[in-house]
């Protein structure tokens, strides 16, 4: 099999493709990845000169290269690709709708005239919106998306579900829960309060610190998705989740307690817009038809993820100061 994964240099999607060709050693891999300041190909080094991977900088507008790149005949495609940071979309929400939407509505059309390739579209739990205390969203609860970045992603979605209704493009969306591992862009609050507690300087948390988010390790939203390419049913919503809620002021303490650090580093800044409370999903569907289950409990996954952070601070001192950008720069040009 071959399968095209776009945005693959990112945190998730990299961790995809290791998983991934580590499954299936005798499928091929495309990366098409438009190395904006979140993609890093450091993150897939080990790959590089292996005859199962193969990587392509573009953009997923860029009709003309996704064309070029379908010609490749790929039996699947995984997109990946997207603006994803909600702050950033709070202050620039023209670029999250182009990537997220026209991007997205491009990889559609150009996998329904290769001859409608089998798509997941890799969604998230941000687009129904904050969850009521003690409920959770299952697959057909209302898309109630709260920042420009969810309601990208919703409108995204409602791209896919309209190819699939009117062209019977087989895809399939996949909302997956907060994720967390290496490799993880340190903008994002685990990866942040880590790096910051490492060279203790002050982790900011937003508002009282009380927003709860379900947590799932990289590799079991991984394991997921490899496991609705090959079972998934065209047309359906598979809900990921790992039933882990926490607060996030709860995981900044948990952080600073592996790593031996006082409490006194936390600083609480002002909340950020429309911030949603709680997220929390029903992800029985997939457990009950793929027979997925996570295997990373949160307690051995964060301090794994501590330890990675701890034994990788070259790679995210490279992140922080944008090194990494410089070679991308002299090699492929300007990065967006």
């Amino acid at each position: 099999m071959k399968v095209l994964v776009t945005g693959g240099a990112g945190f998730i999607g990299s961790n995809f493709i290791r998983f991934f060709l580590s499954q299936h050693p005798d499928y091929n891999v495309i990366n098409l990845d438009k190395l904006t300041y979140a993609g890093n190909l450091e993150n897939l080094c080990d790959l590089e000169g292996s005859p199962q991977y193969r990587f392509i900088k573009g953009d997923i507008v860029d009709k003309k290269l996704v064309a070029e790149v379908f010609l490749e005949s790929p039996d699947a495609v995984i997109n990946f690709a997207a603006e994803s940071h909600v702050d950033r979309s709070i202050l620039k929400a023209d670029r999250f709708v182009k990537t997220n939407v026209l991007g997205t509505q491009v990889l559609l059309e150009a996998a329904r005239k290769a001859g409608n390739k089998h798509f997941i579209q890799v969604s998230t739990d941000e687009v129904y919106g904050s969850a009521s205390p003690g409920g959770a969203f299952h697959e057909e609860s209302l898309l109630n998306p709260n920042s420009p970045y969810a309601a990208s992603k919703a409108a995204a979605d409602l791209l896919v579900r309209a190819y699939h209704k009117t062209y019977e493009v087989p895809a399939i969306i996949t909302r997956c829960s907060n994720n967390y591992g290496p490799y993880q862009f340190p903008e994002k609050l685990l990866p942040l309060i880590m790096t910051n507690a490492l060279e203790d300087k002050p982790l900011p948390v937003y508002g009282d610190g009380l927003n709860v988010r379900d947590w799932i390790h990289v590799e079991d939203h991984c394991a997921a998705l490899d496991r609705v390419l090959h079972r998934g049913r065209p047309g359906e919503v598979y809900n990921i989740g790992a039933n882990c809620e926490k607060p996030n002021l709860e995981m900044v303490k948990e952080v600073l307690a592996i790593l031996n650090k006082p409490e006194s580093l936390i600083r609480f800044v002002k909340d950020r817009l429309g911030h949603d409370r709680r997220y929390a999903l029903n992800a029985g569907k997939i457990r009950q038809e793929l027979g997925w289950q996570p295997r990373v409990s949160l307690e051995e996954g964060l301090r794994q993820t501590v330890m990675w952070y701890d034994s990788h601070r070259e790679w995210w001192q490279r992140v922080k100061r944008g090194e990494y950008r410089k070679y991308y720069q002299k090699v492929y040009g300007k990065i967006a």
